[in-house]
């Protein structure tokens, strides 16, 4: 959980506090109590109660101003509204805002919250069909970008891009990739070429319109949640601007060696075009944002190492990372 100088197992703790102490400002029964439930970007807390179920995001700090927070939340709300997606409603607090902020002693400063309806529903993982999923992702993508293309977002609309300059640039969101743990001389080499073709192949694709707009941006089955009333795409958290193909690129985060790769990108293609036209030289270049999400997710470890998941990626992120890079750079360069 970047942008704290405080330990992470005292952060956590003060944030419990935060969590539980914050519950009054929403109109939930009494005796509830909030329990974390994963801790990445944000903490995310379970809130359970007599007959009452409901999930609290407290922002990271730093990471996302009030205002693009509102516009996460009117895009959420946009697609369920208007795009035929099923997204988890917010629940406003008692002071009819649904962003709160709330501080406890040792927290340096107020922290943002939002509190959503508890969705029913299962992740789809390894154990499930992954490549019929992945039509239904790829599907799922298209109504978004469609959706995007189309909406007249309200004004000033602020949220975080995902280009080039913020991957790779000297102030990139998740910081520099060469900063990971296990970087080592051999991997940096591999992947210093891997950034320079994505570059170069990324800025010939251009970022034309009907190529680049407003993405979901953290597209991973772990955002799905499938029941029988059908497939709920959740935490918009990361939504932004970037190539809308970057969308299936996320989709395949911390996967991206799996052998079912090429199946599920396949499927994904297939969904896809259900929705929304796909030219064969767009979907080429599928595999350059693979790479940019891979470099991403790399600088990503590196700069939230005090979190439990990337500690647990570390020790072969890097490695396997040059290793998809040199089966690209075979390709590609």
């Amino acid at each position: 959980m970047a942008g704290s100088d405080i330990p992470m197992e005292e952060l956590l703790g003060y944030l419990e506090v935060l969590a539980n102490e914050s519950l009054a400002l929403w109109d939930i029964p009494g005796g509830a109590v909030a329990r974390l439930i994963n801790v990445s970007e944000n903490a995310t807390y379970l809130v359970e109660g007599p007959g009452w179920k409901s999930v609290l995001r407290v922002h990271r700090e730093d990471y996302h101003t009030q205002r693009a927070i509102e516009c996460e939340l009117a895009w959420s709300t946009a697609l369920r509204e208007e795009g035929d997606l099923i997204t988890p409603d917010y629940l406003v607090g008692r002071n009819g805002s649904p962003i709160q902020s709330g501080i406890v002693d040792g927290l340096p400063r107020p922290r943002y919250m939002v509190m959503f309806e508890f969705v029913e529903g299962t992740q789809p993982d390894e154990s499930h069909d992954l490549v019929k999923a992945f039509e239904e992702l790829g599907e799922i993508a298209a109504r978004t970008h469609l959706h995007s293309i189309g909406w007249q977002r309200p004004e000033p609309f602020e949220r975080l891009s995902w280009n080039l300059d913020t991957v790779f640039g000297a102030n990139a969101t998740w910081g520099n990739w060469r900063d990971a743990p296990n970087v080592t001389a051999g991997v940096r080499d591999v992947l210093e070429r891997v950034e320079q073709t994505v570059t170069r192949r990324l800025r010939a694709f251009g970022s034309e319109p009907q190529r680049y707009g407003l993405i979901h941006a953290d597209m991973r089955l772990a955002n799905l949640l499938v029941d029988g009333n059908g497939t709920r795409l959740i935490d918009f958290d990361d939504c932004g601007f970037g190539w809308y193909l970057y969308d299936f690129a996320t989709g395949i985060s911390f996967m991206e060696d799996h052998e079912l790769v090429p199946a599920l990108k396949e499927s994904w293609v297939r969904g896809y075009r259900k929705a929304r036209a796909l030219p064969d030289e767009d979907a080429d270049e599928l595999d350059t944002f693979v790479m940019l999400r891979r470099l991403a997710l790399l600088a990503w470890i590196g700069s939230h190492i005090e979190a439990p998941e990337p500690q647990a990626l570390a020790p072969d992120f890097a490695r396997v990372s040059a290793e998809l890079g040199t089966v690209y750079l075979e390709r590609f360069a």
